[in-house]
């Protein structure tokens, strides 16, 4: 091990509005990151002058700027940027890796509890908190309803073997879900954790940063069909979300987006080993329940793991 040292890598555009408090945030960290690589995507916001302003006042914060595209890019354009602050570190020289977003509220403990439950179990790649949202009437935290099998989107801590064996994140929509799948094939876990020194507060409502909430559910549903999700697994998930807000309008969008990518024909994931493993989990997880599902892939992968082997993915 390297100290337990972590290097946080977030692309942001236009993130005036949300990110002082993730600043703030991770800057009164119990364990602060060794080295913070903030890569601005072209903000055409105050962005830029309040990175300047934290940069000035943090060694460890260090600034990588990008042209301006035009517009904001969830999925690749993300993980895009995300490879820009990713090309300019040595991973190697850092135990852990996390790609953070800068519309959260971390709770002080956040990373020390993260480094912490990695210690306790070496197959444990990657990790997260359970984000939760301000209901705008009520004013109380409400969960975003995340499942437990994988590390949330907005903020994946991996450690830097585990990244490297799985090749980081793919530069398509589902990049967030298909990285916990290949951590299960080569035998790592993926999960997070809803405790309270682990729940973090998301500024802005989960998949609504371009255009609209509709929008990104639709993009999700797209995003399945890309990885490969069955047809009557989506159906399953997309009836649960109607259960969560937005209310019914958010699962249909979910749903009519995946079947909009069928009867398009838009393209896949070419990997079929990668389709046969996700279709046999998800299948095993409607017939037993997705927790007793993950606990039986993860005992099974046991066998599977190997944290020196060669990478299997060339996505970095």
């Amino acid at each position: 091990m390297k100290n337990n040292s972590y290097v946080i890598v977030s692309p942001c555009r236009n993130e005036a509005e949300f990110m002082r408090h993730t600043l703030d945030s991770v800057i009164a960290q119990s364990v602060r990151p060794t080295l913070w690589v903030i890569v601005d995507d072209g903000s055409t916001d105050d962005t830029p002058r309040i990175l300047s302003e934290y940069a000035n006042r943090h060694s460890f914060i260090k600034i990588v700027r990008r042209d301006d595209r035009g517009h904001r890019s969830v999925g690749p354009g993300v993980i895009e940027a995300f490879y820009e602050g990713y090309r300019a570190i040595n991973a190697d020289k850092f135990d852990f890796i996390c790609k953070l977003d800068l519309d959260l509220e971390l709770p002080p403990n956040y990373f020390k509890t993260l480094i912490q439950r990695m210690a306790e179990n070496p197959r444990l790649g990657t990790c997260s908190g359970k984000p939760y949202y301000v209901d705008s009437g009520s004013g109380k935290l409400v969960s975003e309803k995340c499942g437990d099998e994988n590390a949330i989107g907005a903020s994946k801590f991996y450690r830097v073997e585990c990244f490297k064996q799985i090749g980081g994140f793919v530069r398509e929509v589902m990049w967030d879900g298909i990285d916990g799948h290949r951590c299960r094939i080569l035998g790592w876990i993926a999960c997070s954790w809803d405790e309270p020194e682990l729940r973090f507060i998301h500024l802005r409502p989960m998949g609504s940063s371009q255009k609209n909430i509709v929008s990104g559910r639709m993009r999700h549903g797209y995003g399945q069909y890309y990885m490969g999700t069955d047809f009557v697994y989506m159906t399953a998930s997309a009836l649960y979300r109607m259960t969560r807000p937005p209310l019914i309008i958010g699962g249909l969008a979910m749903w009519l987006g995946y079947i909009q990518s069928y009867l398009c024909r838009k393209e896949r994931m070419k990997d079929k080993e990668f389709r046969i493993f996700l279709r046999k989990y998800q299948w095993s997880c409607l017939l037993n329940g997705k927790k007793r599902a993950t606990v039986t892939l993860n005992q099974d992968g046991a066998a599977r793991w190997d944290p020196s082997a060669p990478p299997k993915f060339s996505e970095i």
